[in-house]
C-alpha cells in the first residue's frame, strides 16, 4: 500500500450532469479504520494567458453563478471527451475572446480542489495572437465581455477583489515573476 493511500470498498454515484460527476466512496484509511468521500469528476479544463501585440492580457468577464456575481478571468473552459488539452485552448481562446493562436506554450497543469475534485486545468501562454476575420460562435448560454489589461492593471483588479479565481491568480503571478527576470 502506498503512504497515507485510501482504498475504495465502494462507490456510489449520485449525479451525473452535462459538466460534472457526484459519487460517494467508503474507502478504508492507512490505519485499516472506514470513512466516507465525497467525490466531484470531471473531464478536465483548459486556460490561455493571451498576450497582446501591445502587451496587454486579454480577459473575460461573466458571470458565475455558483458565486453569485461577475468574475474577471483568463479564458478558459472544460475539456471535450477525447479533446487535446491544446486544442480545447485555441477553441476556447477563439469562443471567449475572438482572437485566435497557433503557437502556445504550456505554463503548468494543477488540480483545482483536490479535497474533493480531480480537476486538472492546463494553462497555456501565447503572445502571438491574431483577432478573426470572423467571430466563432461561442456556447449559447455564455455571455462575456472582453478586457484588455496591463500586468500592472491586472494586479490591481486582483487587489479590488475583481479578479478571485484560482487560475487567473496564478496567471498573473506568473507574469509578475517572468517580469521580475
Amino acid at each position: 500500500m502506498k503512504k497515507f493511500e485510501e482504498k475504495t470498498i465502494k462507490t456510489e454515484k449520485i449525479f451525473t450532469g452535462k459538466i460534472i460527476q457526484l459519487q460517494v466512496d467508503d474507502v478504508r484509511l492507512p490505519n485499516g479504520e472506514t470513512s466516507t468521500r465525497e467525490i466531484i469528476k470531471h473531464p478536465g479544463a483548459v486556460a490561455v494567458i493571451p498576450i497582446t501585440k501591445d502587451n496587454k492580457i486579454v480577459f473575460v468577464e461573466q458571470y458565475r453563478k455558483p458565486l453569485e456575481k461577475s468574475l474577471v478571468e483568463i479564458p478558459a473552459g472544460k475539456l471535450e471527451a477525447g479533446e487535446e488539452p491544446k486544442s480545447a485552448a485555441i477553441r476556447e481562446l477563439e469562443e471567449e475572446t475572438g482572437y485566435t493562436t497557433n503557437d502556445l506554450s504550456l505554463v503548468t497543469s494543477f488540480y483545482t480542489s483536490p479535497g474533493f475534485a480531480d480537476e486538472l486545468i492546463t494553462i497555456y501562454i501565447t503572445d502571438t495572437i491574431d483577432k478573426l476575420a470572423t467571430p466563432v460562435a461561442g456556447d449559447e448560454d455564455e455571455f462575456v465581455e472582453i478586457i484588455e489589461l496591463t500586468l500592472d492593471e491586472a494586479k490591481q483588479y486582483v487587489e479590488d477583489g475583481r479578479i478571485q479565481d484560482a487560475k487567473t491568480n496564478y496567471a498573473i503571478l506568473y507574469l509578475h515573476a517572468l517580469e521580475r527576470r
